[in-house]
């Protein structure tokens, strides 16, 4: 598959904006360098929340240099054929949903474990802390590198047959879920039937009645009208979500440290921005889909839910490993405890699990 380079009208407004700054700039006579910037979402969604703090503070910070050209809405494919065009150096940047990032660094899966975490905040000071870091660090050895944890979100159950308020009324359903073999083995353990849909094609399969549901964050069933086809929701929070922001490992070695500063500071802030508009998202979506005439199940027995898909167990410990599996949740434990997990040690993250990384 071809990937574009930036051409057309946006292109040239962008490129004109970043002169216009760089003739700000005494001494400066360089032509900006327009980045492609590629994520799944709309542009008014959390992804395109993050993308755009990106672009703003690293043009200030870079007085122009560098120009980021949104490509948002899967323009440039799926977040798997993403990933591997930027590990060809075809696009420099991306904003990539969690459950495709085990398709590039298998330890990243550790995350998508159902009902590890109760809510966002949790998994926030999970993924902020040496743990988090650690899981960053190893995207460098696939020819990419991870400059921070942004968001899609808590992901929650829609479906167009019938109310779920127990994993008994999962049995017989079919499910679009994302390219994630951890949760396609969780909700196979549900009794569900799972189609793995790439995110381009996830609206016309939910609407053509080719599956029966979906799982997503609210902000992205409202952002992509996934509730247009849908009647039922049930808050089930059942995975969190992260979003990593990546740059092609190609373009990061060609950085000076101080451009590398600029580029770790815009992601920082896009990782805050995606948060926030998926905290608000979360706070305000439900009316949306509520007023599209969806019926909304928001209260179920977590326990009993994590209890069903336990069956997938054995294949998760054979994925990551038993230790690295109750390393993670010990970690969890520790942190729902204490209020934070701020400063835990990420000692044993990597290891020997049938050559896969935890």
């Amino acid at each position: 598959m071809a990937f574009p380079r930036p051409t057309g009208r946006i292109v040239c407004a962008a490129v004109a904006a970043a002169c216009w700054l760089v003739a700000l700039a005494p001494g400066r006579a360089e032509t900006p360098r327009v980045l492609t910037f590629a994520y799944i979402l709309p542009m008014r969604s959390q992804l395109g929340a993050g993308a755009e703090a990106f672009a703003a503070i690293l043009a200030a910070r870079t007085s122009g240099r560098f120009v980021v050209e949104p490509y948002p809405n899967a323009m440039l494919g799926g977040e798997v054929a993403v990933l591997d065009a930027m590990k060809a150096d075809a696009i420099d940047l991306a904003f990539v949903t969690g459950a495709a990032l085990p398709n590039v660094v298998p330890a990243a899966g550790l995350f998508d474990l159902p009902f590890l975490f109760r809510d966002a905040g949790e998994a926030r000071h999970l993924l902020d802390g040496p743990m988090g870091d650690a899981t960053l660090a190893m995207f460098d050895a696939v020819g990419l590198h991870a400059l921070a944890w942004g968001e899609n979100g808590m992901r929650h159950l829609t479906n167009a047959r019938r109310p779920v308020r127990t994993p008994a009324d999962l049995a017989g359903l079919t499910l679009r879920l994302p390219q994630s073999d951890v949760m396609k083995e969780g909700f196979q353990a549900l009794g569900v039937e799972v189609k793995q849909v790439a995110f381009p094609q996830v609206y016309a399969t939910l609407r053509a009645g080719i599956v029966d549901g979906q799982e997503n964050s609210i902000a992205t069933v409202v952002s992509s009208r996934f509730y247009e086809t849908q009647r039922y929701l049930t808050l089930t929070g059942h995975v969190y979500d992260p979003a990593a922001l990546l740059v092609s490992r190609d373009l990061w070695d060609t950085l000076s440290p101080a451009d590398r500063d600029s580029f770790a500071a815009a992601a920082r802030a896009a990782a805050k921005a995606s948060r926030d508009y998926a905290d608000e998202a979360e706070r305000t979506g439900l009316d949306t889909i509520r007023a599209a005439g969806v019926e909304v199940t928001d209260h179920i027995d977590r326990m009993a839910f994590a209890a069903a898909v336990s069956g997938a167990e054995p294949l998760y410990e054979k994925r990551f490993g038993r230790d690295a599996i109750a390393r993670i949740r010990a970690l969890v434990a520790r942190g729902r405890a204490a209020g934070s997990l701020a400063g835990e040690p990420a000692d044993g993250l990597a290891g020997d699990h049938g050559g896969t990384a935890p």
